[in-house]
């Protein structure tokens, strides 16, 4: 692997980590615009990290230094998650060594650490956040892998980069019905887990529906900058799967013209715009579930995805 392979490695991963805010300040336009409320700035976000990384933090009396920790580990987790996702090449070296099963392991690093962080102050928000999360990653991460395995099983290969190009070398655009199941069961499992409607609401602090806010109650200034920029990040990185799984075209399998990137990085601006779009009216028209009522959602999430396996091995094999 060459020298520019590593560069376009490095490039791509701060183009994630760049655009990030810029998809989740479009999601939220999007929401306002559609729920008929004045949009905040599309550049909010980036005034928000702005805003928090000037301010000195606070810390709890009893923090360890894993409190201090989690947000670093949380967002490095987020931004090595980036390299292995191909948005815009797939000359991608450190993709062809981490698979896609590596990437859910690195997604369940960021979780465990973020809610070993928010117990550990010992609040009653914290304690009762960490629990909900843990019970929806227990729920979502069996979907995600059956999702995954039904396009391993198509092409050959548990790397993000080769299926891809197994998509894009295909000489005609061929429809496989599993994909109609396992694409359905990846949009629920986005929405579970980016603490998204109909399972969490990202813009509510009532204590007895929130998820995720309730872990990151007691962190201010550089840290919580961090664990937003992470969950934005996140929903990026998820955004990104989608379109390597089952929206790949406009990624360049050769990274060795420079038009060709720039085309690439273009439809995947044209793809997010797409995507916030469609999520944002998704939680529009979506109202807020019952926390009993989640692990039926999230085992619908499974059973849609072993459908599509099932679909596959009988009809397509």
């Amino acid at each position: 692997m060459n020298i520019a392979a590593y560069a376009w490695q490095i490039g791509g991963c701060l183009l994630a980590i760049a655009l990030a805010p810029l998809f989740a300040g479009w999601v939220t336009q999007c929401r306002a615009w559609l729920q008929n409320r004045s949009a905040p700035s599309l550049w909010q976000p980036y005034r928000i990290l702005r805003k928090l990384l000037h301010k000195d933090a606070a810390l709890a009396t009893h923090a360890s230094p894993l409190f201090r920790s989690a947000p670093y580990v949380v967002f490095a987790t987020m931004a090595l998650a980036a390299a292995i996702i191909p948005s815009v090449t797939t000359e991608l070296p450190l993709a062809r060594v981490a698979d896609a099963i590596a990437l859910v392991g690195l997604f369940a690093t960021g979780r465990v650490f973020m809610a070993l962080a928010a117990m550990d102050v010992g609040t009653a928000f914290g304690t009762l956040g960490a629990r909900r999360e843990m019970m929806i990653g227990f729920l979502t991460e069996p979907a995600l892998l059956m999702v995954l395995f039904s396009t391993f099983l198509m092409f050959g290969s548990t790397a993000l980069p080769a299926i891809v190009e197994g998509t894009l070398t295909a000489h005609q655009f061929v429809l496989h019905p599993s994909l109609a199941f396992t694409g359905v069961a990846f949009v629920m499992v986005l929405l579970a887990e980016n603490a998204r409607l109909p399972i969490d609401n990202p813009s509510t602090h009532l204590e007895l529906t929130m998820i995720h806010e309730a872990m990151v109650l007691e962190y201010s200034a550089r840290h919580l900058a961090l664990i937003e920029w992470a969950s934005w990040l996140k929903l990026f990185n998820y955004a990104c799967i989608g379109f390597a799984l089952f929206m790949p075209w406009g990624i360049v399998a050769q990274s060795a013209d420079p038009w060709l990137l720039v085309l690439a990085i273009a439809a995947l601006l044209l793809k997010l715009v797409i995507a916030g779009a469609a999520l944002a009216l998704f939680e529009s028209m979506s109202a807020k579930l019952r926390l009993f009522r989640a692990p039926e959602f999230l085992t619908m999430a499974f059973l849609l995805a072993v459908l599509g396996l099932l679909v596959h091995l009988l009809l397509e094999v």
